[in-house]
């Protein structure tokens, strides 16, 4: 792993190991810029990360910890594993490749007759929180009550085309053609408001459900009287007036490849150097997904996220014997982590916006996943200075700790 050798730099330089990765990571204004690899990288925020990260986690009194347990033969860690997650794929990661998955994605937002709104999309619900955000985007978009909007998702046959669920997309991608939808569908509100109440649409605005003056903000009509009359007495209205109330739109990004999420992680754990086995103690996230538009969501998609990481490193394992037999077909095999496995995670955030939208989100479902391994293994390898043992290869289980300590052969 990369972050492993940023450590080891940083053992045979004498450097402490924030001080190597601060010296060596992208300044935060030097964006855009190109990786050696020829990525395109719109804005990412390694150093305000890096300086949130040490705002959360109490280095001094770990470190103090640390060395009183050491004398007692207790060995515990401290690491640290700097992330950069692809989202917002464009047609760069499949489709140059003849793949057919549409990077687009699209959204038909309609206004009904009691006023509420019916947002459909093509990125769909697997438990990541998609409806709670589109419903959040489309009311504020439109200008009504999240609770008066229902999002419909699913097969592409009955709502607008695209891409669907994946690669964090949902709300960079979906979420954005959800906004675009629901201002245009706003503006096409404010013209019908206009000509029913003599003003020029520039001069209403709607505030949670209610035509109002832009100025004043005084209520000039509910959208359900405007509904009202939009559908069942359009003949009262001028007959050269668009009156549908829908609206569709898509997104597809154009200027880069991906919209890069960043962040940094450590994780605080204790090295069982007698049996190998390694206990988490403290995690701690910092996560920039560009816009955050509901943090509850953010932090726990994070967290699951960090959990998968979790398995990665210390428990998920393919074990096959010497005739390419799988061995570990079942969960009672193919350990995972539960409940008593996982540490506390603490999540902090920057947003560092991408211009490429309105709405300026990124992605968030896999950063977790993305740095928790690294930090882990830096983590159980700052435990095993001491005794001039490091681990390189995952999963950590017991019996590799054990070899790099020289217990087993």
């Amino acid at each position: 792993m990369t972050e492993g050798l940023v450590d080891l730099a940083a053992e045979a330089l004498g450097m402490d190991k924030v001080a190597i990765r601060r010296k060596n990571l992208i300044p935060d204004d030097a964006y855009p810029c190109t990786s050696p690899a020829g990525m395109k990288f719109e804005g990412l925020s390694h150093h305000a990360s890096l300086d949130k990260l040490l705002e959360m986690v109490p280095v001094d009194r770990i470190r103090a910890d640390q060395a009183e347990q050491r004398k007692r033969g207790v060995y515990r860690g401290l690491g640290f594993a700097s992330f950069i997650e692809l989202t917002n794929p464009s047609p760069f990661m499949y489709g140059i490749g003849g793949a057919k998955i549409s990077a687009q994605d699209g959204c038909t937002v309609r206004m009904d007759p009691d006023g509420s709104v019916v947002a459909m999309s093509g990125v769909t619900e697997q438990g990541q929180g998609t409806e709670a955000i589109l419903a959040q985007i489309v009311a504020h978009g439109v200008g009504v009550p999240v609770s008066k909007v229902k999002i419909v998702t699913g097969d592409t046959r009955t709502v607008p085309y695209g891409g669907g669920t994946w690669a964090c997309r949902g709300a960079g991608i979906g979420g954005e053609a959800a906004l675009q939808s629901a201002i245009a569908l706003k503006e096409q509100i404010l013209e019908v408001a206009g000509a029913m109440l003599q003003a020029q649409a520039a001069s209403l605005d709607i505030v949670m459900g209610e035509v109002v003056d832009k100025a004043t903000g005084q209520a000039r009509m509910p959208l359900s009287e405007l509904g009202r009359i939009v559908y069942y007495r359009g003949d009262t209205l001028p007959k050269d007036l668009a009156r549908e109330l829908v609206q569709t739109r898509h997104f597809i990004t154009k200027e880069y490849p991906f919209a890069f999420t960043n962040g940094i992680q450590a994780s605080w754990l204790e090295v069982d150097v007698e049996t190998g086995m390694v206990k988490l103690l403290e995690h701690w996230c910092v996560e920039d997904c560009g816009r955050v538009i509901n943090p509850m969501l953010v932090d726990e998609q994070v967290r699951g996220g960090i959990v998968q990481g979790i398995g990665g490193a210390l428990y998920e394992h393919c074990v096959y014997n010497e005739d390419g037999q799988l061995l570990t077909t079942t969960l009672a095999d193919y350990l995972v982590p539960m409940a008593a496995e996982m540490p506390d995670m603490h999540v902090g955030h920057v947003e560092t916006p991408t211009k490429e939208s309105l709405l300026g989100a990124k992605g968030a479902g896999e950063a977790g996943t993305a740095g928790a391994p690294a930090a882990i293994m830096n983590a159980i390898n700052d435990a095993l200075a001491p005794l001039g043992a490091k681990v390189l290869a995952q999963p950590f289980t017991p019996d590799r700790i054990l070899r790099a300590l020289g217990t087993i052969a």
